[in-house]
């Protein structure tokens, strides 16, 4: 590999890393513009529009499904995550009070072993409930502190939003011109190559977003039938919180489920507490099946290197690391392919 590539791909992640932290409402509104380009170009060959007016329609009708779908769903969702979290406290004393009264069922027990034994049992239990409650207390705390912070950065967000539109319309506007001013930074002989790793790089981008996107909308819809069926409250809200975490290595929807399920079977809850073992059963067989099939199909990658590179990602950047990781590997194997970028280790 000679200095010029590997210099050319140093300056190609630092760029791209760029555009997946500070530019990344520019980088949203690319990609967002090129998969609107087809719908564009329909209304200019069907509707005899120009360019800017089939442009300004089709962002238009983006914005206003976008702005549909998160007042119909996100405010649904909102709603129960604030009425689940005013709830946390009582979920927390039911806790306690159930520990208690577990507490108070083994004084027989007690009663049946020597002085000095159940007194040091029953303040070694005594102290291991309150240490529970005591973290649990701290977790809700902890999470509710999160909500806190994430409701500060509404404001952000709204300019975050408010930037990726104006970008999406302008990109939109100029993306011929874009191309071609792209294209010309290279020599005439290097532009077909360009192209076509663009092509291919624009496919797997986009098949690969996709594919994550419904390989989520289907885990959710799962979720939320299974929890529907299991007859739990603020069914959307926790589908979501589970989906969430579902997408941090490590974690799963195991981190939910199983302390979940576990609770509810010392509770008493015997109903909930299999149906959620069952239910996590069902996600993880559902996700093990759709997951290679739609990652492959959309992206072409095996569904290993997409896990990998997502965990790699996430451990050395954090959770930009979980969508730059599968892109690095796309433009490798996009490049790998037109010749650009070729690795021969002779020994």
């Amino acid at each position: 590999m000679s200095l010029r590539t590997i210099v050319f791909c140093a300056l190609g992640i630092v760029l791209l890393y760029g555009l997946f932290t500070t530019g990344f409402p520019f980088l949203l509104a690319m990609l967002i513009a090129i998969l609107l380009e087809p719908v564009i170009q329909a209304l200019i060959r069907y509707f005899r529009m120009g360019r800017m007016t089939a442009a300004a329609t089709a962002c238009t009708l983006f914005t206003g499904l976008l702005l549909g779908f998160v007042y119909l769903v996100g405010f649904k969702m909102i709603s129960e995550l604030i009425q689940f979290w005013k709830d946390a406290p009582d979920y927390v004393n039911e806790a306690r009070l159930f520990f208690e009264d577990a507490t108070a069922k083994t004084q027989l027990f007690y009663e049946t072993l020597p002085d000095g034994m159940a007194e040091q049992m029953q303040k070694w239990l005594e102290s291991g409930v309150g240490m529970l409650t005591d973290n649990i207390n701290s977790i809700v705390a902890a999470i509710s502190g999160y909500f806190v912070s994430v409701a500060k950065t509404i404001p952000s967000l709204f300019v975050f939003f408010v930037v990726f539109v104006i970008g999406l319309y302008l990109i939109s506007f100029s993306l011929p011109q874009l191309h071609k001013s792209f294209l010309m930074l290279f020599d005439k002989q290097s532009r077909d190559k360009v192209m076509t790793v663009l092509n291919n790089l624009r496919r797997a981008i986009l098949g690969f977003l996709i594919a994550q996107l419904m390989i989520s909308l289907l885990t959710y819809l799962v979720t939320l039938v299974g929890l529907l069926v299991l007859r739990v409250e603020y069914p959307l809200a926790i589908a979501l919180l589970i989906i969430i975490v579902d997408i941090l290595p490590v974690l799963g929807t195991s981190a939910v489920l199983i302390p979940w399920a576990t609770y509810s079977i010392l509770a008493g809850n015997m109903h909930l507490g299999i149906g959620l073992l069952v239910l996590l059963l069902v996600i993880m067989i559902f996700r093990r099946l759709i997951e290679p099939k739609i990652i492959g199909d959309a992206v072409g990658i095996n569904a290993l290197a997409a896990l990998v590179s997502m965990y790699v990602g996430f451990q050395l950047i954090g959770v930009v690391g979980l969508f730059l990781g599968p892109v690095l590997i796309i433009v490798y194997q996009a490049l790998r392919k037109v010749g650009l970028l070729t690795i021969n280790i002779k020994l």
